[in-house]
């Protein structure tokens, strides 16, 4: 059969769209701004009349901001046609149909446009959870049938994923692809598999999110705090889940668990029973959280949101601040708390150690004097405040103690059992690890009940997160002393209790081990991946170039760390992440990972 070429501009000018739900009008928006002529279809009238609404008052914000005419508004109105009647596709050169993720309802809809539309016309579904094989397979021109995933809002988001069956022709791929474009959009070309890339990653770390929360591990809003703040994510899972909607999210991993039977992959309970509980998110005005309104993004208290101000327990004073260590994340926090007012006691193996962790902080607030965000007075006031020491022993006096020595579990508690003997009764020790347990620390001391974890991010002056890790044996005044000072040195708190991982390492790496396994699998290739999650998810980064970054040494050993506590077989770490380790492919830090970099 002949489909449509790209080479001729005629091509894919008429596009019909089935279903006029929230996709399906921010592709007919895309559309439209291109200059194509629209065909909406939806069986409700009033979702078409939503649809026109939409884009009427999307036009309207554009020309009111000077970004389009009257004219062009005109122009872009004119081009958009909505019926409730299948029959009005019969022109269309492409038919993109985002209908419920139901295949019963998919497979009517291609069946009906097999009847109704020219033998060369493209049929495209906008699923992102279904088999596009099994939706072609049972039309009457199979090899027409692909798959157009757009992302939500589509007229914000870049991606779409062109999914092929082993069906599809290639001229067919082609087309669409030129379409996407011709939008300015960036294809990217996958395989059919449930979820794609993008989402095939995306769903993942939800339904870990969401069995988090119902674990009662942690809060929502810690929970959504962590995935922002931890790792510049635009939103939190949960809140996410709430915005694509529960029994969407549900549904997806339905799919995604029958193909793959990963248990990361089955969803969690909790999307079941808020699903047929009606709470389905945004859209019903009630999910994880709760909305203004069906359809309204204002979250709005309810009986799980925290209270505001301090707990029910105070915490002890805090004046000065003991930090042991002497690299970036030790310099980093002892710069944070100088910052802030507190006296500093910068602790190191010698007095050089110590005196280079601090001229390392002196160059740091050098930095931020000649970007204008600190004066040269407040830069020596906060240096003035830290002393460095070649001992433990310095820190006889202080009221905090925090540990940023190296990820090894005998080194700190080696150190813990010396702060025990060194630090003044009722002094709190701390330590900053991402992926020990906290309780292992504290039993090395004869005051268990004394000892936290307060896990800084970095680079510490610019992270805002930190993560309080509670033993069970941290004492209430304690925990209230660490979350009064995070308030104080201008960091976000979340509460966590002592497993793997915390919240953020416990959601981040198993995504990022994921990512790896489908380059693996030859599934996508590691551009296409990066492109997906940043394109089609917001991420500030993919996640090869962030495991380049975070080095694929430390990588592993938290997936080590995950694997063993967790003991879930789709948490091993994958095959090619230990062979490029062992190969001493660590990523940027080695100068090649799973990309190649410049040495400096």
């Amino acid at each position: 059969m002949d489909l449509p070429s790209t080479s001729s501009q005629p091509a894919l000018q008429t596009v019909a769209i089935v279903g006029l739900g929230t996709m399906g009008t921010g592709i007919a928006e895309v559309l439209t701004r291109a200059g194509h002529e629209v065909i909406g279809i939806d069986v409700s009238e009033a979702a078409g009349r939503a649809c026109a609404a939409a884009l009427e008052a999307s036009t309207a914000r554009s020309v009111a901001k000077e970004r389009l005419t009257e004219s062009e508004r005109a122009g872009v109105l004119s081009r958009l046609r909505t019926f409730t009647d299948l029959q009005a596709a019969v022109h269309a050169d492409l038919v993109i149909e985002v209908v419920p993720e139901d295949y019963a309802l998919k497979q009517q809809v291609f069946r009906d446009l097999d009847a109704i539309v020219r033998p060369d016309t493209i049929l495209a579904t906008g699923t992102n959870a279904l088999s596009v094989t099994r939706l072609a397979a049972e039309s009457q021109h199979p090899e027409r049938v692909l798959g157009l995933h757009f992302f939500n809002p589509a007229p914000a988001m870049k991606l779409v994923e062109v999914v092929s069956s082993v069906l599809t022709a290639p001229s067919a791929v082609e087309a669409v692809t030129a379409l996407a474009r011709s939008l300015g959009k960036e294809p990217v070309a996958v395989g059919d598999r449930p979820g794609f890339v993008a989402d095939g990653l995306l769903f993942g770390y939800l339904n870990q999110a969401a069995a988090m929360y119902e674990s009662k591990y942690a809060s929502r809003e810690d929970i959504d705090a962590a995935m922002k703040l931890g790792c510049g994510l635009p939103m939190g899972p949960l809140a996410l889940l709430d915005l694509i909607g529960v029994d969407t999210a549900r549904t997806v991993l339905e799919a995604m668990y029958t193909s793959s039977g990963d248990r990361l992959h089955a969803p969690a309970p909790i999307l079941g029973h808020l699903t047929e509980a009606g709470l389905t998110g945004r859209k019903a005005g009630r999910g994880f959280y709760s909305y203004e309104a069906p359809g309204s993004p204002v979250v709005v208290r309810d009986a799980l949101t925290p209270l505001e101000g301090g707990g029910p327990v105070a915490g002890r004073p805090v004046s000065s601040v003991g930090v042991a260590g002497s690299g970036t994340m030790a310099s980093g926090i002892a710069q944070v708390f100088a910052q802030a007012g507190f006296a500093v006691v910068l602790a190191a193996r010698s007095d050089e150690k110590a005196a280079a962790a601090k001229a390392a902080i002196g160059k740091s607030l050098g930095r931020a004097v000649a970007k204008g965000r600190l004066s040269e007075e407040a830069a020596e006031q906060t240096l003035a405040l830290i002393t460095p020491a070649g001992s433990l022993e310095a820190f006889a006096e202080v009221d905090l103690a925090v540990e940023a020595v190296a990820e090894d579990l005998a080194v700190k508690q080696e150190l813990f059992a010396a702060l025990d003997k060194i630090c003044k009764p009722g002094a709190v020790l701390a330590t900053t690890t991402s992926s020990l347990p906290v309780i292992a620390c504290a039993r090395a001391t004869s005051r268990p009940q004394d000892v936290i974890g307060m896990h800084f991010f970095n680079p510490a002056p610019a992270m805002k997160l930190v993560e309080v890790v509670r033993t069970v044996l941290t004492a209430d005044d304690v925990h209230a002393t660490v979350r009064e000072v995070c308030a104080k040195v201008r960091k976000h708190a979340v509460d966590c209790g002592d497993r793997a991982g915390f919240i953020v390492n416990a959601l981040l790496f198993p995504y990022l081990n994921n990512a790896i396994k489908m380059v693996e699998s030859h599934y996508a290739s590691l551009d296409d991946i990066d492109a997906a999650m940043k394109l089609g998810g917001g991420y500030p980064m993919g996640p090869f170039e962030l495991l380049d970054v975070v080095g694929l040494d430390v990588s592993l050993a938290i997936e080590k760390v995950l694997h063993k506590e967790f003991r879930d077989p789709g948490l091993a770490p994958s095959p090619l992440l230990e062979h490029l380790v062992a190969a001493g492919c660590l990523g940027r830090k080695t100068g090649r990972g799973f990309r190649e970099y410049a040495r400096r």
